[in-house]
Protein backbone atom coordinates (compact mmCIF):
# COMPACT_ATOMS: atom_id res chain seq x y z
CA UNK A 1 0.00 0.00 0.00
CA UNK A 2 2.67 2.70 0.70
CA UNK A 3 4.11 1.74 -2.43
CA UNK A 4 1.27 2.33 -4.12
CA UNK A 5 0.72 5.81 -2.36
CA UNK A 6 4.33 6.83 -2.93
CA UNK A 7 3.98 5.96 -7.10
CA UNK A 8 0.66 7.98 -7.31
CA UNK A 9 2.27 11.80 -7.37
CA UNK A 10 5.10 10.06 -9.82
CA UNK A 11 2.21 8.78 -12.25
CA UNK A 12 0.36 12.37 -11.64
CA UNK A 13 3.59 14.42 -12.67
CA UNK A 14 4.00 11.81 -16.11
CA UNK A 15 0.58 12.37 -17.09
CA UNK A 16 0.56 15.88 -16.73
CA UNK A 17 3.84 16.14 -18.56
CA UNK A 18 2.39 13.81 -21.20
CA UNK A 19 -0.63 15.82 -21.16
CA UNK A 20 1.44 19.23 -21.60
CA UNK A 21 3.95 17.61 -24.68
CA UNK A 22 0.68 16.58 -26.25
CA UNK A 23 -1.06 19.91 -25.83
CA UNK A 24 2.73 21.72 -27.65
CA UNK A 25 2.43 19.01 -30.32
CA UNK A 26 -1.48 19.92 -31.19
CA UNK A 27 -0.57 23.48 -31.48
CA UNK A 28 2.45 23.16 -33.55
CA UNK A 29 0.70 20.54 -35.44
CA UNK A 30 -2.26 23.44 -36.07
CA UNK A 31 0.53 26.45 -36.99
CA UNK A 32 2.37 24.16 -39.38
CA UNK A 33 -0.80 22.96 -41.23
CA UNK A 34 -2.08 27.03 -41.49
CA UNK A 35 1.78 27.63 -42.97
CA UNK A 36 1.00 24.99 -45.82
CA UNK A 37 -1.99 26.16 -46.05
CA UNK A 38 -1.15 29.81 -46.72
CA UNK A 39 2.04 27.91 -48.92
CA UNK A 40 -0.43 26.34 -50.79
CA UNK A 41 -2.62 29.61 -51.20
CA UNK A 42 0.74 31.61 -52.47
CA UNK A 43 1.22 28.53 -55.09
CA UNK A 44 -2.05 28.80 -56.50
CA UNK A 45 -1.67 32.35 -56.94
CA UNK A 46 1.49 31.26 -59.12
CA UNK A 47 -0.42 29.27 -61.09
CA UNK A 48 -3.30 31.42 -62.30
CA UNK A 49 -3.04 33.20 -65.76
CA UNK A 50 -2.72 36.84 -65.30
CA UNK A 51 -6.09 39.47 -65.54
CA UNK A 52 -6.18 42.07 -68.82
CA UNK A 53 -6.68 45.56 -67.98
CA UNK A 54 -8.94 46.92 -70.99
CA UNK A 55 -11.39 49.64 -71.70
CA UNK A 56 -14.88 49.32 -73.04
CA UNK A 57 -15.69 50.92 -76.26
CA UNK A 58 -19.62 49.82 -76.68
CA UNK A 59 -22.19 47.31 -75.80
CA UNK A 60 -23.06 45.33 -79.14
CA UNK A 61 -26.04 42.58 -79.08
CA UNK A 62 -25.21 41.71 -75.57
CA UNK A 63 -21.60 41.23 -76.45
CA UNK A 64 -18.86 44.18 -75.18
CA UNK A 65 -16.54 45.48 -77.46
CA UNK A 66 -12.92 45.88 -75.68
CA UNK A 67 -9.99 48.01 -76.53
CA UNK A 68 -6.28 46.39 -75.62
CA UNK A 69 -3.82 48.35 -73.89
CA UNK A 70 -2.10 47.94 -77.54
CA UNK A 71 -4.98 49.48 -79.26
CA UNK A 72 -6.45 46.27 -80.93
CA UNK A 73 -10.30 46.41 -79.93
CA UNK A 74 -12.44 43.08 -79.95
CA UNK A 75 -16.25 42.15 -79.64
CA UNK A 76 -16.19 39.48 -76.21
CA UNK A 77 -18.63 37.88 -73.72
CA UNK A 78 -18.88 39.22 -69.92
CA UNK A 79 -18.83 37.02 -66.96
CA UNK A 80 -22.62 37.48 -65.30
CA UNK A 81 -21.81 39.40 -62.28
CA UNK A 82 -20.38 42.06 -64.61
CA UNK A 83 -23.28 44.29 -65.22
CA UNK A 84 -24.25 47.82 -65.87
CA UNK A 85 -21.30 48.11 -68.03
CA UNK A 86 -20.95 51.35 -69.44
CA UNK A 87 -18.65 52.69 -72.43
CA UNK A 88 -15.31 53.92 -70.83
CA UNK A 89 -15.63 51.74 -67.76
CA UNK A 90 -12.31 49.92 -66.97
CA UNK A 91 -12.38 45.91 -66.98
CA UNK A 92 -10.33 42.63 -66.34
CA UNK A 93 -10.57 40.39 -69.20
CA UNK A 94 -9.13 36.42 -69.19
CA UNK A 95 -6.19 36.15 -71.05
CA UNK A 96 -7.11 33.58 -73.34
CA UNK A 97 -10.99 34.70 -74.47
CA UNK A 98 -10.42 37.50 -73.26
CA UNK A 99 -13.86 36.90 -71.87
CA UNK A 100 -14.43 39.86 -69.14
CA UNK A 101 -14.54 38.80 -65.53
CA UNK A 102 -14.50 41.96 -63.37
CA UNK A 103 -15.30 45.91 -63.43
CA UNK A 104 -12.75 48.13 -62.24
CA UNK A 105 -12.52 51.90 -60.87
CA UNK A 106 -11.61 53.78 -63.95
CA UNK A 107 -8.59 55.56 -64.43
CA UNK A 108 -9.75 58.47 -66.08
CA UNK A 109 -10.37 61.24 -63.04
CA UNK A 110 -6.37 60.37 -62.42
CA UNK A 111 -4.99 60.53 -65.77
CA UNK A 112 -6.71 63.95 -66.05
CA UNK A 113 -5.51 65.38 -62.92
CA UNK A 114 -2.00 63.84 -63.74
CA UNK A 115 -1.31 66.49 -66.41
CA UNK A 116 -3.26 69.19 -65.37
CA UNK A 117 -3.18 71.86 -62.35
CA UNK A 118 -6.31 72.52 -61.01
CA UNK A 119 -6.79 75.50 -58.62
CA UNK A 120 -8.28 78.11 -57.10
CA UNK A 121 -6.50 81.19 -57.64
CA UNK A 122 -6.29 83.93 -54.83
CA UNK A 123 -4.42 86.41 -57.03
CA UNK A 124 -6.20 90.06 -57.23
CA UNK A 125 -5.95 92.84 -59.54
CA UNK A 126 -4.29 95.02 -57.77
CA UNK A 127 -0.97 92.54 -57.81
CA UNK A 128 -0.71 93.02 -62.00
CA UNK A 129 0.88 96.30 -63.05
CA UNK A 130 0.92 98.04 -66.28
CA UNK A 131 -1.61 95.90 -68.19
CA UNK A 132 -4.62 97.70 -67.65
CA UNK A 133 -5.82 97.34 -71.43
CA UNK A 134 -5.47 94.11 -71.33
CA UNK A 135 -6.83 93.83 -67.97
CA UNK A 136 -10.45 95.57 -68.83
CA UNK A 137 -10.10 93.13 -72.69
CA UNK A 138 -10.54 89.92 -70.19
CA UNK A 139 -12.87 91.20 -68.25
CA UNK A 140 -15.42 92.26 -71.18
CA UNK A 141 -14.51 88.37 -72.80
CA UNK A 142 -14.31 85.99 -69.38
CA UNK A 143 -15.25 87.89 -66.40
CA UNK A 144 -18.39 89.57 -67.81
CA UNK A 145 -20.18 86.73 -69.34
CA UNK A 146 -19.65 84.37 -66.19
CA UNK A 147 -20.58 87.00 -63.74
CA UNK A 148 -23.56 88.18 -66.00
CA UNK A 149 -24.60 85.56 -68.44
CA UNK A 150 -28.53 87.91 -68.59
CA UNK A 151 -27.05 90.51 -69.84
CA UNK A 152 -25.73 88.56 -72.78
CA UNK A 153 -28.98 86.99 -73.40
CA UNK A 154 -31.11 90.35 -73.10
CA UNK A 155 -28.62 92.06 -76.05
CA UNK A 156 -29.45 88.35 -77.93
CA UNK A 157 -25.67 88.03 -78.72
CA UNK A 158 -22.77 84.76 -77.79
CA UNK A 159 -20.06 85.93 -76.16
CA UNK A 160 -16.72 84.57 -77.26
CA UNK A 161 -15.20 81.07 -76.28
CA UNK A 162 -12.01 81.62 -75.50
CA UNK A 163 -9.25 84.36 -76.33
CA UNK A 164 -5.24 84.02 -76.91
CA UNK A 165 -3.12 85.88 -75.14
CA UNK A 166 0.34 86.25 -76.91
CA UNK A 167 3.67 88.04 -76.66
CA UNK A 168 7.43 87.94 -75.12
CA UNK A 169 8.46 85.33 -72.29
CA UNK A 170 7.68 87.23 -68.78
CA UNK A 171 5.19 89.53 -69.48
CA UNK A 172 2.49 88.59 -67.45
CA UNK A 173 0.07 86.31 -69.42
CA UNK A 174 -0.83 83.33 -67.04
CA UNK A 175 -0.89 86.11 -63.75
CA UNK A 176 -3.99 87.82 -66.36
CA UNK A 177 -5.59 84.44 -66.37
CA UNK A 178 -5.61 83.39 -62.93
CA UNK A 179 -6.66 86.57 -61.76
CA UNK A 180 -9.48 86.46 -63.96
CA UNK A 181 -10.70 83.53 -62.52
CA UNK A 182 -10.04 84.68 -59.49
CA UNK A 183 -12.10 87.55 -59.92
CA UNK A 184 -14.78 85.08 -60.99
CA UNK A 185 -14.33 82.52 -58.50
CA UNK A 186 -13.56 80.00 -61.27
CA UNK A 187 -11.51 76.72 -61.04
CA UNK A 188 -8.44 76.83 -63.10
CA UNK A 189 -7.42 74.34 -65.02
CA UNK A 190 -3.33 74.78 -66.24
CA UNK A 191 -2.06 72.48 -68.70
CA UNK A 192 1.14 73.03 -71.22
CA UNK A 193 0.26 72.03 -74.67
CA UNK A 194 2.95 69.59 -74.82
CA UNK A 195 1.86 67.27 -72.48
CA UNK A 196 -1.36 67.00 -74.62
CA UNK A 197 0.75 64.77 -77.03
CA UNK A 198 0.85 60.99 -75.76
CA UNK A 199 2.59 58.12 -76.69
CA UNK A 200 -0.61 55.82 -78.17
CA UNK A 201 -2.60 56.81 -80.98
CA UNK A 202 -5.70 58.69 -80.28
CA UNK A 203 -4.67 59.01 -75.84
CA UNK A 204 -4.00 62.78 -76.91
CA UNK A 205 -7.52 63.18 -78.20
CA UNK A 206 -8.86 61.22 -75.68
CA UNK A 207 -6.81 63.31 -72.58
CA UNK A 208 -8.64 66.70 -74.73
CA UNK A 209 -12.09 65.40 -74.11
CA UNK A 210 -11.64 64.72 -70.56
CA UNK A 211 -10.17 67.78 -70.01
CA UNK A 212 -13.08 69.81 -71.23
CA UNK A 213 -15.73 66.95 -69.18
CA UNK A 214 -13.66 67.46 -66.04
CA UNK A 215 -14.07 71.58 -67.00
CA UNK A 216 -17.97 70.95 -67.21
CA UNK A 217 -17.93 69.46 -64.00
CA UNK A 218 -16.21 71.60 -61.81
CA UNK A 219 -18.11 74.34 -63.42
CA UNK A 220 -17.53 77.49 -63.73
CA UNK A 221 -14.13 77.10 -64.49
CA UNK A 222 -11.21 78.41 -67.24
CA UNK A 223 -9.14 75.78 -69.42
CA UNK A 224 -5.48 77.47 -69.32
CA UNK A 225 -3.38 76.07 -72.45
CA UNK A 226 -0.03 76.95 -72.03
CA UNK A 227 2.30 77.14 -74.51
CA UNK A 228 -0.25 76.22 -77.32
CA UNK A 229 1.84 76.70 -80.20
CA UNK A 230 3.14 73.03 -79.43
CA UNK A 231 -0.38 71.16 -81.05
CA UNK A 232 -1.36 74.24 -82.64
CA UNK A 233 1.14 75.15 -85.13
CA UNK A 234 0.10 75.10 -88.91
CA UNK A 235 -0.77 71.72 -90.02
CA UNK A 236 1.20 70.19 -93.03
CA UNK A 237 0.10 67.87 -95.64
CA UNK A 238 3.30 65.89 -94.95
CA UNK A 239 4.57 64.54 -91.60
CA UNK A 240 5.48 61.76 -89.68
CA UNK A 241 3.17 59.64 -87.88
CA UNK A 242 3.98 61.77 -84.72
CA UNK A 243 2.96 65.02 -86.53
CA UNK A 244 -0.42 63.39 -87.61
CA UNK A 245 -1.17 62.48 -84.00
CA UNK A 246 -0.46 66.08 -83.03
CA UNK A 247 -2.78 66.68 -85.53
CA UNK A 248 -5.28 64.16 -84.59
CA UNK A 249 -4.85 65.65 -80.72
CA UNK A 250 -5.10 69.26 -82.54
CA UNK A 251 -8.27 68.69 -83.76
CA UNK A 252 -9.80 67.06 -81.55
CA UNK A 253 -9.41 70.67 -79.39
CA UNK A 254 -10.84 72.30 -81.85
CA UNK A 255 -13.52 70.16 -81.87
CA UNK A 256 -14.12 70.24 -78.12
CA UNK A 257 -14.17 74.08 -78.49
CA UNK A 258 -16.95 74.16 -81.26
CA UNK A 259 -18.43 71.27 -79.02
CA UNK A 260 -21.24 69.01 -79.66
CA UNK A 261 -22.19 69.70 -76.56
CA UNK A 262 -22.45 73.25 -74.98
CA UNK A 263 -19.06 74.74 -73.20
CA UNK A 264 -21.87 76.89 -71.35
CA UNK A 265 -19.52 78.40 -67.83
CA UNK A 266 -16.68 77.08 -69.95
CA UNK A 267 -13.92 79.21 -70.76
CA UNK A 268 -10.61 78.67 -72.98
CA UNK A 269 -7.27 80.65 -72.11
CA UNK A 270 -4.46 80.02 -74.83
CA UNK A 271 -1.25 81.48 -74.02
CA UNK A 272 1.72 81.73 -76.43
CA UNK A 273 4.87 83.24 -77.54
CA UNK A 274 4.60 82.19 -81.16
CA UNK A 275 1.67 83.21 -82.66
CA UNK A 276 3.06 83.41 -85.85
CA UNK A 277 3.31 79.58 -86.06
CA UNK A 278 -0.60 78.93 -84.98
CA UNK A 279 -2.80 77.26 -87.12
CA UNK A 280 -5.75 79.99 -88.33
CA UNK A 281 -8.16 77.45 -87.93
CA UNK A 282 -7.40 77.96 -83.83
CA UNK A 283 -7.99 81.72 -84.21
CA UNK A 284 -11.06 81.95 -86.46
CA UNK A 285 -14.26 83.55 -84.96
CA UNK A 286 -16.02 81.26 -82.91
CA UNK A 287 -12.90 79.81 -81.22
CA UNK A 288 -9.65 81.76 -79.73
CA UNK A 289 -11.08 84.45 -81.66
CA UNK A 290 -10.30 87.56 -79.49
CA UNK A 291 -6.47 87.99 -79.96
CA UNK A 292 -5.03 90.34 -76.74
CA UNK A 293 -1.07 91.03 -76.87
CA UNK A 294 0.42 91.41 -74.17
CA UNK A 295 3.88 93.32 -74.67
CA UNK A 296 7.02 93.99 -73.04
CA UNK A 297 5.92 97.08 -70.33
CA UNK A 298 6.48 100.60 -70.87
CA UNK A 299 8.02 103.26 -68.30
CA UNK A 300 4.79 103.77 -66.93
CA UNK A 301 3.73 99.91 -66.78
CA UNK A 302 7.87 99.30 -65.26
CA UNK A 303 6.92 101.75 -62.77
CA UNK A 304 3.51 100.03 -61.80
CA UNK A 305 5.60 96.92 -61.75
CA UNK A 306 8.33 98.36 -59.64
CA UNK A 307 6.03 99.52 -57.13
CA UNK A 308 3.83 96.38 -56.98
CA UNK A 309 7.12 94.16 -55.97
CA UNK A 310 8.36 96.60 -53.66
CA UNK A 311 5.76 97.79 -51.88
CA UNK A 312 6.51 95.19 -49.04
CA UNK A 313 10.42 96.65 -48.92
CA UNK A 314 12.38 98.50 -46.80
CA UNK A 315 13.86 101.24 -48.97
CA UNK A 316 16.40 103.81 -48.62
CA UNK A 317 16.74 106.89 -50.65
CA UNK A 318 15.74 105.32 -53.96
CA UNK A 319 15.40 107.61 -57.17
CA UNK A 320 12.70 105.75 -58.25
CA UNK A 321 12.26 107.13 -62.07
CA UNK A 322 16.38 106.75 -62.58
CA UNK A 323 15.52 102.66 -61.90
CA UNK A 324 12.42 102.59 -64.17
CA UNK A 325 14.66 104.18 -66.63
CA UNK A 326 17.30 101.31 -66.07
CA UNK A 327 14.77 98.18 -66.65
CA UNK A 328 14.17 99.67 -70.07
CA UNK A 329 13.79 96.50 -72.31
CA UNK A 330 12.96 94.03 -69.60
CA UNK A 331 10.29 92.51 -68.88
CA UNK A 332 7.82 91.82 -65.89
CA UNK A 333 9.15 88.70 -64.49
CA UNK A 334 12.97 90.29 -65.01
CA UNK A 335 11.93 93.22 -62.94
CA UNK A 336 10.98 90.95 -60.40
CA UNK A 337 14.20 88.90 -60.79
CA UNK A 338 15.86 93.00 -60.16
CA UNK A 339 14.09 93.35 -57.05
CA UNK A 340 15.16 89.95 -55.19
CA UNK A 341 18.59 90.26 -56.18
CA UNK A 342 18.58 93.81 -55.01
CA UNK A 343 17.16 92.58 -51.69
CA UNK A 344 19.83 89.60 -51.82
CA UNK A 345 22.33 92.45 -52.28
CA UNK A 346 21.27 94.33 -48.88
CA UNK A 347 21.32 90.87 -47.21
CA UNK A 348 24.82 90.36 -47.86
CA UNK A 349 26.05 93.28 -46.36
CA UNK A 350 23.46 92.41 -42.97
CA UNK A 351 21.21 95.78 -43.70
CA UNK A 352 17.33 95.51 -43.81
CA UNK A 353 17.00 98.23 -46.14
CA UNK A 354 17.43 98.25 -49.44
CA UNK A 355 19.25 101.29 -51.03
CA UNK A 356 19.19 102.25 -54.45
CA UNK A 357 23.36 101.04 -55.64
CA UNK A 358 21.45 97.43 -54.71
CA UNK A 359 19.24 97.84 -57.39
CA UNK A 360 21.85 99.38 -59.82
CA UNK A 361 24.42 95.98 -59.08
CA UNK A 362 21.83 93.80 -60.12
CA UNK A 363 19.84 94.96 -63.20
CA UNK A 364 24.10 95.30 -64.50
CA UNK A 365 24.48 91.94 -63.32
CA UNK A 366 21.56 90.81 -64.77
CA UNK A 367 22.45 93.07 -68.16
CA UNK A 368 26.05 91.23 -68.16
CA UNK A 369 24.61 87.90 -67.76
CA UNK A 370 22.26 88.44 -70.57
CA UNK A 371 25.14 90.17 -72.56
CA UNK A 372 27.47 87.30 -71.97
CA UNK A 373 24.60 85.05 -73.24
CA UNK A 374 24.23 86.87 -76.40
CA UNK A 375 28.56 86.82 -77.04
CA UNK A 376 28.66 83.71 -76.21
CA UNK A 377 26.07 82.43 -78.88
CA UNK A 378 27.68 85.10 -80.99
CA UNK A 379 31.21 82.69 -81.25
CA UNK A 380 29.53 79.93 -80.57
CA UNK A 381 30.64 79.48 -84.67
CA UNK A 382 33.82 81.36 -84.48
Amino acid sequence: MTGNINNEPKMDSIMYSYAMNLSGLEEENKFLRESLENLEKELEKFKHTPLIACEVRDIVDGKILVRMPNGNEFLVDAAQSCVNLLPGDGVLAEQKNLTVVKKISTSKRFDVEKFVIIEKPSLSWDMIGGLKLQEREIKEVIELPLSKPELFKKVGIDPPKGILLYGPSGTGKTLLAKAVAASTNSTFIEIVGSELVQKFIGEGAKLVKEIFQLAREKAPSIIFIDEIDAIGSTRVDIGTSGEREVQRTFMQLLAEIDGFQPLDNVKIIGCTNRKDILDPAILRPGRLDRLIKVPLPDVNARKDILGIHTKNMSLSNIDIDKIVKMLDGMSGAEIHAVVTEAGYCAIRDDRTKVKECDFIDSIEKMNSEEGGEQKEYLNMFG
